[in-house]
């Protein structure tokens, strides 16, 4: 398929003003009555998923109907992978925050081209917080270069699964345990704001829970990474990812990706990052 002939920031003007409009939909629900139910993974989802869904496809795809399409909200289509560039899209990211009132969920979206995010957004509507990002062009927050603010002797904030906090306590780090905000996207641009200084995530997250967040931490030169095979790759046939870590200390990176491989475990293939390949691994635990 030719090149789309749209540049990459010409993409993110169209997921900016997607997102927005989005939010405000997703707004006349928050805080309201709204029907919800649990789907065949368990996670929660509710009308208000479904309308920001629809939204967005029917606002993207009519944009640039040459663009793949893949959401948590829509079932999958494989022609998605014949496309180059494709949507990668979470209409409400934190449903489940979402629907208890908490104001940390987000929209996130992300053009992805050959695998690579190459423009994304992640909006928190009620936060008034809008972070974007463009392959090769760096990172925004509202408009303005985003730049991690340190915490001058502060011990680090990290959130994580409590089995994952044992090990990360057992291998002696001071730290304290972060806040976990129910937006995965959300969560990990907070390594790029300072607000948080890694954020280690269990296995099973899927593109669209990423993608977005995964250029605006990569433009902001934080380290990123499944920690058995490196930097995720998007759009293959197989949406689901392994343990993840966000760094905004790679003093840290010892400790955290040990932490999760001994929770999460990593596959028997041969990808793994080579700084892995020699830890004997034990079974998995949840």
């Amino acid at each position: 398929m030719p090149t789309p002939p749209t540049s990459y920031s010409d993409d993110l003007e169209l997921l900016r003003s997607s997102a927005v409009a989005a939010g405000i939909i997703a707004c006349g629900f928050f805080r309201r009555p709204v029907k919800s139910w649990t789907k065949d993974n368990q996670s929660p989802v509710s009308e208000a998923d479904l309308l920001v869904d629809r939204y967005l496809a029917a606002s993207l795809l009519s944009a640039r109907p040459s663009y793949g399409w893949l959401s948590e909200e829509t079932s999958d289509n494989p022609s998605r992978l014949d496309c180059e560039r494709v949507f990668v899209v979470d209409p409400i990211d934190g449903t489940s925050g979402f629907l208890r009132g908490e104001d940390s969920w987000s929209v996130s979206l992300a053009v992805v081209e050959n695998g690579v995010p190459v423009a994304g957004v992640v909006y928190a509507p009620v936060r008034d917080e809008m972070y974007d990002a463009v392959k090769g062009q760096g990172a925004r927050i509202n408009g303005q270069p985003l730049r991690r603010h340190r915490r001058a002797g502060a011990a680090p904030i990290i959130p994580a699964a409590g089995a994952v906090h044992q090990e990360m306590q057992a291998a002696g780090l001071n730290y304290t345990r972060g806040p976990h905000y129910p937006s995965l996207a959300y969560r990990l641009v907070q390594v790029a704001t300072g607000k948080l200084d890694a954020v280690a995530n269990r296995r099973g997250s899927q593109d669209w829970d990423i993608a977005a967040a995964a250029l605006i931490l990569r433009e902001c030169g934080i380290a990123f990474e499944d920690v058995c095979s490196g930097f995720p790759v998007f759009n293959k046939r197989d949406v689901r990812h392994g343990a993840l870590a966000a760094l905004g200390d790679m003093s840290l990176k010892p400790i955290v990706h040990a932490a999760l491989i001994n929770v999460y475990g990593c596959p028997a293939e041969p990808e793994r990052a080579p700084e892995m390949g020699e830890l004997t691994l034990p079974d998995e635990r949840i």
